[in-house]
């Protein structure tokens, strides 16, 4: 494995020389290179204060080197050059992001960089943002050498232009570094198992769309150490995701599952693995508390922890909290609990001939399941609410007002608050998301600078934070999250908590992860299904993914698979996660994907040979599979 350490003092003439050999892979001339040669040298006595720094490999071969220039607050990144054989193993992205490292360690806010435009195409796919496309003659560093390139000199003749690009250091949020302590986590896909304990006829008895959901579990924490999932994944997956988000030896435990919902129970039946991961002394994070899990960890079991999760009690809980007064632009809508089919059915007849749309909802349900909006016209068209009924899951109806949304299209509807409770009962805010919501259905969010409406952020972050204080007081310790709709007159309106990680968690720690890599500010968007142009075989789908990932690289933004096992289904999909640093980048990649999946039909116009099917896609990882990038 490359690691990076500190260069020496006597090794500066050597390391002059790899610079030059660098310089030259571009194809600069030979007096052009003699011109840079005096800015490019490196001296023994500047070695320390230019805190250069150099990869090296597992035999002690010196691969690339990387320079941290200047004082907090702003700083230069001078050097970054990688030995030509070596380009493309990964080293520059080695070195760029312990620069970036040691940036934030050394208190630096403003990190700028000087590009070769041969290196531009690197900053851009390592999320810094140009600024400038021409700084011919600009001396930022202290020996004025441009990473990746060569010196901005005067005296030289630059052949080109160079590309000003900026980044923003940061540290791992707060409240990341509360959620796991700072450190690795086990990541635990209990999905189905958390979706099954309510026993709520509108979720799936067989569970099939929870496992596939089950493979967020690779974001559950910013930096996991395992993941422990029900089905198996494709190893190519595990992979990209590593390379994509940094991490190294993260070990995959998947296909423990025959059938059912248990994943907990499956790893306590496994004794040694039980034992390998309670016994590392890293947290145990699950998509939510269940009573295996519980045995699992050694963590009492509480149920009426959850007692929130149920939409009738997490509006009682609203009703109590607005009581209290203190949060203006809230608004909750009236819902009652039909006892029986019958006093749904009255109560649905009479919103009906008042020409009002009506929320049914069953009492627990997960991604809109469970949740159905009815119009006047839907109910004159069934022939009366009891037609409608029928076609509803089995079991106690909700009725609550139906909320109008504002009239503009464009504007924000479904928000989210995100937070949790820590072990010692305090509540943490992460922050709102923009929800994207079809028919009742989540299809995604999107977390970020300005994702949220500014007129929406206080109210929201406000009430959010009450609804924690009362499930801390309740005694419920994990993540949560409040969900909201936007009326006609801009007001929110609370429609349920969810008492578990959901998809905007996951673009959170997303974001989280890549604000640390990557430099302050991005964007985050987790799109829950994009749908495919054909049933993928596992190799096409890890090579789609890969284009993918370059593609959008090319434009500064980052492409995540979040759920690779749906490619494999008779309808065919992904789940992905684009991150950006604007709002145009993050649209431009969300379309990119979009299109990409979408195209892969094409490759299928004609039928395949019989040995180069569709098939099955069956996914071939392993338990113990380690994932390195």
């Amino acid at each position: 494995m490359v690691k990076v350490r500190a260069a020496r003092a006597a090794e500066a003439e050597a390391l002059t020389g790899l610079v030059m050999r660098s310089k030259a892979h571009w194809g600069y001339d030979a007096g052009f290179l003699a011109a840079c040669a005096p800015e490019l040298r490196i001296r023994p006595d500047e070695v320390t204060a230019r805190r250069i720094v150099v990869a090296e490999d597992p035999q002690g071969a010196v691969l690339g080197v990387a320079s941290l220039e200047g004082a907090a607050p702003l700083a230069t990144l001078g050097l970054l050059f990688v030995e030509p054989a070596a380009i493309g193993q990964g080293v520059g992205r080695l070195l760029y992001r312990d620069v970036l490292r040691r940036a934030v360690e050394q208190g630096v806010r403003r990190l700028v960089i000087d590009a070769d435009p041969h290196a531009a195409g690197f900053y851009r796919a390592m999320g810094a943002v140009a600024v400038l496309a021409d700084v011919r003659g600009a001396t930022p560093g202290p020996a004025g050498t441009m990473a990746g390139g060569g010196p901005a000199s005067t005296a030289a003749g630059w052949p080109g232009s160079l590309v000003r690009f900026e980044v923003a250091p940061a540290p791992l949020a707060d409240w990341a570094r509360a959620w796991t302590g700072g450190g690795r986590a086990v990541h635990v896909g209990n999905v189905a198992e958390f979706n099954v304990q309510f026993a709520d006829s509108s979720l799936d008895r067989e569970q099939s769309a929870a496992h596939h959901y089950s493979c967020l579990a690779a974001f559950y924490s910013p930096l996991p150490s395992a993941l422990v999932l029900p089905r198996a994944v494709p190893a190519g997956w595990t992979e990209l995701v590593g390379r994509q988000l940094g991490w190294t030896g993260v070990e995959v435990y998947d296909d423990l599952v025959e059938r059912g919902p248990g994943l907990a129970g499956a790893v306590r039946a496994r004794p040694a693995l039980a034992a390998r991961l309670t016994g590392a002394g890293e947290p145990l994070v699950p998509w939510g508390l269940t009573r295996p899990f519980a045995l699992l960890t050694g963590r009492p079991w509480r149920p009426g922890e959850l007692r929130y999760e149920s939409k009738a009690a997490a509006h009682g809980l609203f009703e109590r909290i607005l009581a209290d007064g203190g949060h203006p632009g809230i608004v909750l809508p009236s819902q009652v609990r039909a006892a029986t089919r019958w006093a749904a059915a009255r109560l649905l007849t009479a919103r009906a001939r008042a020409g009002k749309s009506t929320v049914v909802k069953s009492e627990h349900g997960v991604g809109g399941s469970g949740t159905t909006v009815v119009t006047a016209g839907q109910v004159r068209a069934a022939g009366g609410a009891r037609a409608v009924l029928r076609r509803l899951p089995r079991g106690p109806l909700l009725v609550e007002e139906f909320v109008e949304g504002p009239t503009d299209p464009g504007a924000a509807r479904d928000l989210t608050y995100d937070g949790f409770v820590d072990p010692a009962g305090r509540v943490h805010e992460v922050g709102a998301a923009l929800m994207d919501v079809t028919e009742g259905a989540y299809r995604g969010a999107t977390v970020g600078p300005g994702a949220v409406p500014e007129w929406a952020e206080k109210p929201l972050l406000a009430f959010g934070a009450a609804v924690g204080r009362e499930l801390a007081a309740s005694g419920y310790r994990g993540w949560f999250d409040v969900d909201f709709v936007v009326d006609a007159e801009g007001r929110l309106a609370p429609t349920e908590t969810n008492l578990r990680l959901t998809g905007p968690a996951i673009a959170f720690m997303v974001a989280a992860r890549l604000d640390a890599l990557r430099g302050a500010g991005h964007l985050v968007r987790i799109a829950d299904r994009v749908e495919l142009g054909a049933r993928l075989p596992e190799a096409q789908a890890d090579e789609l993914c890969a284009d993918l990932a370059r593609a959008c690289a090319e434009i500064g933004a980052v492409f995540v698979p979040a759920i690779p096992t749906g490619a494999f289904d008779p309808a065919p999909w992904l789940g992905v996660l684009v991150a950006a640093h604007s709002p145009e980048t993050l649209d431009a990649a969300e379309a990119l994907v979009r299109s990409g999946a979408a195209a892969v039909g094409a490759l299928f116009a004609a039928p395949p040979p019989a040995d180069r099917s569709a098939g099955s896609g069956t996914p071939v990882a392993g338990p113990g599979q380690v994932l390195s990038s």
